[in-house]
């Protein structure tokens, strides 16, 4: 019987800008721009009007002693929503940017044992094209799958991607927005602080890519500051219509108090933010002390009530005395 594959590509880009420059490499095989120096320029950074043609070139390096055959391509990049990642679509995937524009020479290239390959391509940016930023990436796929054991086999492609950051000429809009604040709270189940998990979307709206930064804040009755920190799990970028879902852990929330977040988020040339709040009540203690002032009401209403027959039963004794007085009168 044949096995079922579940194919995953494993795709490594090009370091982000502001580290250390170099070419994307994951040990066999590296995909660069071409350049004097293969460290000199990691990344594509082009520029273009609408309807204009670029062209240029990108380099493959096999870093192993054995020919190595790959299928290029060019891709659309996107944030991957789990943690913002740069991320390229894949070659069966729509393109509608630097993944359909961009033509290579050579679709498929082997490249002997240390040695690298070279291939043009043409980039023909549309005349209604939209300005601002369009990144992708050139990609260099091994298509081999290298199989997994089971009944359903998890077969790996592994991938290399140069970077492309193209923008096209014209008015340029950074813009930001926060949305779909909602803060989710662990509490101890007698006394202590507890947990909260805040989450939040942050969405760029703009036409350029943007580096954003959140903060966080949370004010309590009176405007007292319950926590003011940077959020850590910001993107380092964020590309144009694309969002990313977020979420940070608070520790020590309040034990009884009213709690106003607000999620700021920065970028140059764009800001946002959204609040939301919670009201911090420590429930158990107060459910166990509203069960002990219901007993008390409901023992003293109890005496109360046997305090009352008592009486009346005394009353009854009475009026019943007094009735035989006088009938012997």
């Amino acid at each position: 019987m044949r096995k079922a594959y579940v194919v995953v590509v494993s795709l490594l880009l090009a370091v982000l800008p502001g580290v250390p420059a170099r070419a994307a490499d994951n040990g066999s095989w590296s995909v660069y721009p071409v350049a004097a120096q293969a460290a000199a320029r990691p990344y594509f950074y082009l520029s273009a009007d609408p309807g204009q043609r670029l062209t240029d070139k990108v380099a493959v390096q096999n870093r192993t002693g054995e020919p190595l055959t790959f299928r290029l391509y060019a891709a659309d990049a996107y944030n991957t929503p789990r943690d913002g990642g740069f991320a390229v679509r894949t070659a069966d995937e729509t393109m509608r940017g630097v993944g359909a524009w961009a033509r290579l020479a050579r679709s498929r290239i082997t490249v002997p044992g240390h040695r690298t390959v070279t291939v043009p391509f043409t980039l023909r940016v549309p005349t209604g094209a939209e300005p601002g930023d369009h990144p992708g990436a050139i990609v260099a796929l091994d298509e081999r799958t290298e199989p997994g054991g089971g009944k359903l086999a998890l077969g790996i492609r592994r991938a290399v991607g140069a970077r492309v950051y193209l923008r096209v000429s014209g008015p340029t809009l950074p813009a930001l927005a926060v949305s779909g604040l909602s803060v989710g709270r662990h509490r101890p189940l007698l006394f202590g602080t507890g947990t909260a998990t805040v989450s939040y979307t942050l969405r760029n709206t703009g036409n350029v890519t943007l580096r954003p930064s959140a903060q966080l804040t949370a004010r309590g009755l009176f405007g007292r500051t319950l926590l003011e920190r940077r959020a850590a799990r910001v993107p380092a970028e964020l590309l144009p219509g694309q969002s990313v879902r977020l979420t940070e852990t608070w520790r020590g929330t309040p034990v009884l108090d009213r709690a106003a977040i607000t999620v700021s988020a920065r970028a140059r040339g764009a800001s946002a933010s959204a609040g939301a709040s919670f009201y911090a009540v420590p429930w158990p203690p107060l459910v166990v002390l509203v069960l002990v002032v219901v007993a008390v009401v409901i023992v003293w209403r109890m005496r109360s009530r046997s305090g009352e027959e008592t009486v009346t039963r005394r009353e009854h004794r009475f009026a019943v005395r007094r009735g035989l007085r006088d009938q012997g009168q």
